[in-house]
């Protein structure tokens, strides 16, 4: 009986690791790879650093963020030529799939 019990022990704790370590390798759905994430920040702040160079830009009012290589530019603009010149460098970003622009002109 000491060996049943022993066999049994076993194949339950066998079962309970292997369904563990397969539910924590699943991705839930809206959850992002941890290689993704960084993806996302690396574009995040080469489109940030084009801003930073563009001196037609005001970098404080733009707000930049990044999901699966699309980025959503948000914040307010001077001028419609300032939205524009933002959209333009953010899509001539590497890593940009898609760039979504909802930023408001202030006049």
């Amino acid at each position: 009986m000491h060996a049943a019990f022993r066999r049994f022990f076993i194949r339950s704790c066998s079962a309970v690791l292997l369904s563990t370590a397969f539910a924590g390798c699943a991705i839930v759905r809206e959850q992002e790879r941890v290689g993704a994430y960084i993806d996302d920040s690396t574009v995040t702040a080469r489109v940030k650093a084009k801003f930073a160079r563009e001196n037609a830009l005001s970098v404080m009012a733009i707000g930049v963020a990044t999901r699966k290589g699309v980025v959503q530019l948000s914040g307010f603009a001077k001028s419609p030529e300032e939205k524009d010149v933002a959209e333009r460098l953010a899509r001539n970003t590497p890593g940009v799939t898609e760039v979504r622009n909802a930023i408001a002109v202030r006049s």
